[in-house]
C-alpha cells in the first residue's frame, strides 16, 4: 500500500498524541522479549510518536520503529538503540529473516492486514514473534462516570469505522502463524484533570467533531468534568482494558 494511501487520523494532532497517550506496562515488553527467540532486534510498525518504542528499547538490543506519518515520527523520541523511519507497515526496508519480533501497539486496525502479515512472515527470523496489542475505552472512577459518558456520547459518531475493531479486541482478524498463549495485562495511570483533558484532545474523534461542527467537545465538557473532579491537580486512577495477540513464525 503506498504511503500516500494510508488513513492518517493523527498527523494533525501529532503533538497532542505524543504528550497525552498512556504508557504501557513494562511487564508487557518483558514478556515479548522472553517469547522472542532472542532479544537482539525488533521492528515496531506503526510506532506513532514512540509511546511503545521507548519501552521496547529497554528490552531489545536494537529497535527499528516505523510509521507512515512524517508528523508523528517528527514527534518521536527514543534511546540510542532506536532508529526511526517514515515507512508503511505493509512495506518496510528490512531484509528477509532479520528481526526477532514485530510489534504493533494500538495501530494494527489501520493496516492492510494481509499485506502486513505477509511482511511479518518475510522479516521475522525462524520462531520470531508477532505481538500486536491495544487498549479499549477508558474506565474512570465512579464520580466521573456521568461527565465522561456525556463527552464520549458527543464524539461517538466521529470515530472512524476502524475503531470498532479495537472494541472487539481484534477478535475477527484472520491471524497468520501459530498462536501463543498470552498473560493478562492492564493499563493503569494516575492522572490530573489537565492530563485527562489533553488525552481527550488527542482523540481523532475530538478533532473530527471540532472540524465538522465548529464545537470543541473537550472544552464543552471541561466544566462538568472539573465539577466532578474537585481539585484539578489531584491524581485520579484511570484504567484501560489491554488486549494482546501473539503469533510465532515456524522453524
Amino acid at each position: 500500500m503506498p504511503t500516500s494511501a494510508f488513513k492518517d487520523h493523527f498527523s494533525a494532532v501529532a503533538a497532542d498524541y505524543a504528550s497525552a497517550r498512556p504508557e504501557y506496562p513494562d511487564a508487557l515488553y518483558a514478556w515479548i522479549a522472553r517469547a522472542a527467540p532472542a532479544a537482539r532486534f525488533a521492528w515496531e510498525a506503526g510506532c506513532g510518536s514512540g509511546q511503545a518504542t521507548r519501552g521496547l528499547a529497554t528490552h531489545f538490543g536494537e529497535i527499528f520503529a516505523t510509521d507512515p506519518s512524517a508528523a508523528q515520527v517528527a514527534q518521536a523520541r527514543g534511546a540510542a538503540n532506536v532508529r526511526f523511519a517514515v515507512e508503511p507497515g505493509e512495506r518496510c526496508s528490512l531484509p528477509d529473516a532479520s528481526v526477532d519480533a514485530v510489534c504493533v501497539a494500538q495501530a494494527l486496525h489501520w493496516f492492510d492486514r494481509a499485506a502486513f502479515f505477509a511482511e511479518c512472515a518475510r522479516v521475522l527470523r525462524p520462531r520470531g514473534v508477532l505481538a500486536a496489542w491495544g487498549y479499549q475505552d477508558l474506565e474512570v472512577p465512579p464520580e466521573l462516570a456521568d461527565a465522561n459518558a456525556a463527552f464520549q456520547d458527543e464524539i461517538r459518531a466521529y470515530w472512524p469505522p476502524e475503531r470498532a475493531l479495537v472494541d472487539e479486541a481484534y477478535a475477527s482478524f484472520d491471524w497468520p502463524l501459530e498462536g501463543l498463549g498470552t498473560p493478562a495485562f492492564e493499563l493503569r495511570a494516575g492522572w490530573t484533570l489537565p492530563r485527562l483533558l489533553g488525552y481527550f484532545a488527542s482523540y481523532s474523534a475530538s478533532r473530527r467533531c471540532r472540524e465538522t461542527t465548529g464545537r470543541d467537545p473537550v472544552a464543552a465538557h471541561a466544566a462538568a468534568l472539573a465539577a466532578a473532579w474537585g481539585d484539578p491537580d489531584a491524581a485520579r486512577p484511570m484504567r484501560w482494558p489491554l488486549f494482546l495477540h501473539a503469533r510465532r513464525k515456524p522453524t
